[in-house]
């Protein structure tokens, strides 16, 4: 009979052995990630470093990072079939050497909850249960539909705390509401009727499918032009948003408004969002020089003209015009230094409307919070997407930063429009 001493060590080589063998599921990790020699063309603040994690994957939107590594990206069209990517790192250098194409729709926003993976495209939100596979095999949901079919401003970005609300960004379809769309001299209706279904945010239930915005969606707040860039901040237990300000101040307007100051008006809004919040739009915008709620000029403004006090919410902080916002996400890992934690990270995809002013935003601001205000102004993160000094033109830069998402590490991805490149950015200095 064998001893127990005996009989224990030879379980434990039995185990030892499984542990080495070349069939066990263990995959050897590399010691670091294949950091970029260029950071990806990236001009990041000291101690950062980048890892192109994937390139060529679509014209990427939005992206989710789910807790084992997987990243799923929003594609504005199909590609291979499909509009969301999924990548896949196996080998732990940090790049993609598995992407998967999947999904009927193509569109903008994307986001994790509750063990599901939550989509849009232009009209609705669905959502599909996830499983060990990197494609996710489950039956998909229409959570909501019927959002109305729109030409401009269409993306359905979306954000869901953790009490299960479903807050989705509806666009407005114009620029300024005006009786002849971005028509010289046009005036703005009044009451502006696209302010019933359009330029604001509603509010569903996550967890509920086959609902519609006309039977089931609660108006959360209104007079918001387009949030693209919409996220609930889990610390502050408040909803915020970065608006697309409105465009052609001085093309609409000439004698109101001159070309320099068509490429800096109005200022792109921080917002925070509350239950019945009122944000101007079309009626106002907000000059960011100025620090004033100003009268549209479809409505009666001249540049100068300013909104009475307490009217309409203000921003809670500005951004120079025209810089596109088109994501948020607030810090919630413990990789990067102290200063970043519970801060916002907001990616500018740089507009068309600075002409013939060079272009500018093209990056990812920083903006440090506390609770439900700024801790400070902003500050620019990451920079270099666009690869020119300058340019007039926003077909001339080499990438534009559409999305952001903190990985399960505390890494910070980012999503290129343009080439479909995406990065990770990763705090490399204690």
């Amino acid at each position: 009979m064998i001893s127990l001493d005996k009989f224990l060590l030879l379980i434990a080589s039995l185990l030892l052995f499984q542990c080495n063998s070349p069939d066990s599921n263990d995959t050897e990790k590399p010691s670091e990630l294949a950091f970029s020699d260029t950071n990806g063309d990236l001009t990041l603040p000291d101690g950062f470093q980048a890892v192109v994690v994937a390139q060529d994957v679509g014209s990427a939107r939005h992206l989710a990072v789910r807790d084992n590594g997987d990243v799923y990206v929003a594609l504005r069209s199909k590609k291979e079939g499909g509009g969301i990517a999924a990548l896949r790192d196996t080998t732990g250098d940090g790049i993609a050497d598995q992407i998967e194409y999947f999904g009927e729709t193509a569109g903008t926003g994307i986001g994790l909850h509750d063990g599901y993976l939550y989509f849009s495209s232009k009209t609705a939100v669905f959502r599909v249960p996830l499983d060990d596979n990197l494609v996710p095999r489950g039956e998909v949901e229409t959570i909501v539909r019927g959002f109305p079919e729109q030409g401009q401003h269409a993306a359905k970005s979306f954000t869901i705390n953790d009490s299960g609300d479903l807050f989705v960004n509806v666009g407005a379809p114009s620029n300024a509401c005006q009786e002849e769309a971005r028509t010289k001299g046009s005036l703005g209706m009044d009451p502006c009727p696209q302010l019933e279904w359009q330029g604001g945010v509603w509010r569903f239930d996550a967890t509920k499918s086959g609902q519609t915005q006309q039977d089931d969606g609660y108006r959360y707040a209104t007079g918001i032009r387009n949030a693209v860039a919409l996220e609930w901040n889990d610390e502050a237990g408040a909803l915020f948003a970065v608006q697309h300000g409105r465009d052609q101040l001085n093309t609409l307007w000439p004698d109101y408004f001159d070309e320099k100051e068509n490429a800096e008006l109005p200022s792109e809004d921080f917002l925070l969002v509350k239950d019945g919040y009122d944000f101007g739009w079309p009626y106002t915008y907000y000059d960011g020089i100025k620090n004033q709620r100003m009268i549209a000029p479809e409505y009666g403004g001249d540049g100068e003209q300013i909104v009475e006090d307490g009217k309409y919410q203000e921003p809670i902080l500005t951004f120079p015009g025209h810089w596109a916002p088109n994501d948020i996400i607030f810090y919630s890992g413990d990789q990067f230094p102290d200063r970043y934690h519970d801060g916002a990270f907001i990616a500018f995809h740089g507009s068309w409307n600075r002409a013939p002013e060079p272009q500018a935003g093209y990056n990812i601001a920083y903006v440090a919070m506390a609770g439900e205000k700024p801790a400070g102004d902003f500050e620019v993160f990451a920079d270099g997407f666009a690869g020119e000094d300058a340019f007039t033109s926003p077909s001339d830069a080499s990438a534009r930063p559409t999305g952001v998402a903190v990985g399960p590490d505390g890494s910070l991805y980012v999503s290129d429009s343009v080439n479909g490149k995406i990065y990770r950015i990763v705090y490399t200095e204690d």
